[in-house]
This record gives C-alpha cells, sequence and structure tokens, in this order.
C-alpha cells in the first residue's frame, strides 16, 4: 500500500471512530483531521466532505460483503434460506457498526441527502443489491408480472430489517432474528400464493401501488 492509501485509510478509519463515538453531526473534518493527524487542508485532499467519508464506508462494504454474498448464491438454492443467509452475512459485517449507523439514520428520511439509501446519491449502491436479490430469485417461481419488482421489494424489506435492528436493544439483537425468520416466512409464502390464478386480482392491485410509488400512472 502506498503512503497515500495508507493515510487515506487511517482518516477513513479515524472519521468512523469519531463518528461511532460522537455522532456523525457534532464531528467536524476538522476534528477527523486532527485524530488522524493530518493538517485541515490534506484532510479535504482525500475526502471532500463527511458525506465521502460516509460513501467511502458504504462503497467498503460493498466491495468487502460481495464474495460471502456469492458464496451464499452459489451454495443455496432455495429461496428463503439463501435470503435469510444474505441478509444475516450483512446484518454480522456491519455489527461493529451498529452505533455508527445509528447515528446516520436521520439521513434516510432525507432523500436530498447524499447518504440516504433511497437517494439518488447511493443509487448504484442500491442496484447492487437488488441484483444480488434478482440473482437469488433466478431459480424461484415468481409470476411473470411480479418477477421485474421482486428485486426491489426483496430490498425494501432487507431495509426494514436493518432499520428495525439498529434500534433493536434486545440481547445480541435476538428480536432482529425473530423478525427476519418470520417476516421471510410470510414473504415467500405470499409469494408462492401469488401465483395461483386466483390471486391475479391482487398481484394487479400490488404492481398498481408500485406503480403509484414509483410515480408512474399504469403498473409495467
Amino acid at each position: 500500500m502506498t503512503k497515500s492509501a495508507a493515510t487515506r485509510v487511517r482518516i477513513l478509519e479515524v472519521a468512523l471512530e469519531l463518528f461511532r463515538e460522537r455522532g456523525f453531526s457534532e464531528t467536524t473534518m476538522r476534528d477527523v483531521a486532527g485524530a488522524a493527524g493530518v493538517a485541515t487542508g490534506a484532510s479535504y485532499y482525500y475526502f471532500r466532505s463527511k458525506e465521502e467519508l460516509v460513501m467511502a464506508f458504504y462503497e467498503r462494504a460493498v466491495e468487502e460483503m460481495e464474495p460471502a454474498l456469492l458464496t451464499v448464491l452459489a451454495s443455496e438454492q432455495k429461496l428463503e434460506p439463501c435470503l435469510r443467509r444474505m441478509i444475516s452475512a450483512k446484518l454480522d459485517y456491519f455489527a461493529p457498526n451498529r452505533k455508527l449507523l445509528g447515528a446516520l439514520i436521520g439521513q434516510a428520511a432525507d432523500l436530498a441527502s447524499p447518504l440516504s439509501p433511497f437517494g439518488t446519491g447511493t443509487k448504484s449502491i442500491r442496484e447492487h443489491d437488488q441484483a444480488m436479490f434478482a440473482r437469488a430469485l433466478e431459480t424461484a417461481d415468481v409470476p411473470a408480472d411480479l418477477a421485474p419488482h421482486m428485486p426491489k421489494l426483496l430490498w425494501l424489506f432487507q431495509m426494514g430489517v436493518i432499520f428495525f435492528w439498529i434500534s433493536d436493544e434486545s440481547e445480541g439483537q435476538r428480536r432482529t432474528t425473530v423478525v427476519l425468520d418470520r417476516g421471510l416466512r410470510i414473504a415467500i409464502r405470499l409469494l408462492r400464493l401469488s401465483s395461483l390464478p386466483l390471486m391475479r386480482p391482487a398481484r394487479k392491485l400490488v404492481l398498481e401501488l408500485i406503480a403509484a410509488v414509483e410515480g408512474r400512472d399504469e403498473p409495467s
């Protein structure tokens, strides 16, 4: 690793620690530079803002989690256990930074924030996650009209689990395990039922709801 790359890593690690200890809003770039032992101006050479620091953390997480997710996809053919293992792998990865994610949760509701998981700033990360879910669905029996939307719906389910996990104060976040397990059981059973002919009207309503949320007049 070059000296420049090592400095960048040090600044990022120091920033993440400060965000965990003090909170995202309470930490300044000057604080980060001082703790990392570099001049404030030098810190801006590597990261132009606190938001860029967090984005670097997100992007590193995507890169480091991918081998584990690919292993799950290659070894688990059944959809329910595959999804459970994929989401559990992400929770395990983020466990050391649960407090940090909690400090950032206020950014989620602000779509203008580059850190919102629902905003344009994180679009590539969101699409990468959804592509992974699409791969998990490749061998699943999904109605053709619902299939294009399932990766996004699973991603939304995952985000709900993560938000619950962040606030879960039970020992070892055991309540999250229950929520994930029960939630997936319900989702998989609903998916199976959705293939039945008598469920076609219900699927149409779901597709209309998705279209409304996405700002489209008609379901695709």
